[in-house]
């Protein structure tokens, strides 16, 4: 896995510009909420220790990660959002729905991005199973 190489809690903290007038929707999946819930506040947290404005912070829900792409348009719609942030889980399981889901939302939220000319992050946990 090329994240066992690289520490993503290691980086250059002087190279963010000023956030504090900009404007982020996080759009976070209702399923698995129990993982997604603290994925989205540690989103938050995040954009708050570099200046974001808590007002300036819109969280909306999708019963789904399926439903994360048109989430993420509803707010890239919005001229005054900069930036939107994705968040959610597929498992694995006993069937291949998994393969369908997680290529669907990674080609959709890079539709949303490239149509509405704003970042789209793509914070999809996809795991095997619930434990991992």
């Amino acid at each position: 896995m090329a994240t066992s190489l690289k520490n993503l809690n290691e980086y250059k903290k002087d190279t963010f510009k000023d956030m504090s007038e900009k404007t982020f929707g996080i759009v976070v999946a209702e399923w698995h909420d129990e993982i997604t819930s603290v994925l989205c506040q540690g989103a938050v947290e995040t954009l708050l220790k570099h200046g974001a404005k808590k007002e300036n912070i819109f969280i909306n829900s999708v019963p789904g990660s399926f439903e994360l792409t048109l989430g993420a348009q509803f707010l890239a719609l919005q001229e005054e959002i900069d930036a939107v942030i994705c968040i959610g889980v597929v498992i694995k399981g006993d069937t291949k729905h998994d393969d369908y889901i997680n290529h669907a939302v990674a080609n959709g939220l890079t539709n949303v991005s490239l149509k509405f000319n704003k970042p789209v992050a793509f914070g999809l946990v996809t795991t095997n199973n619930l434990e991992q």
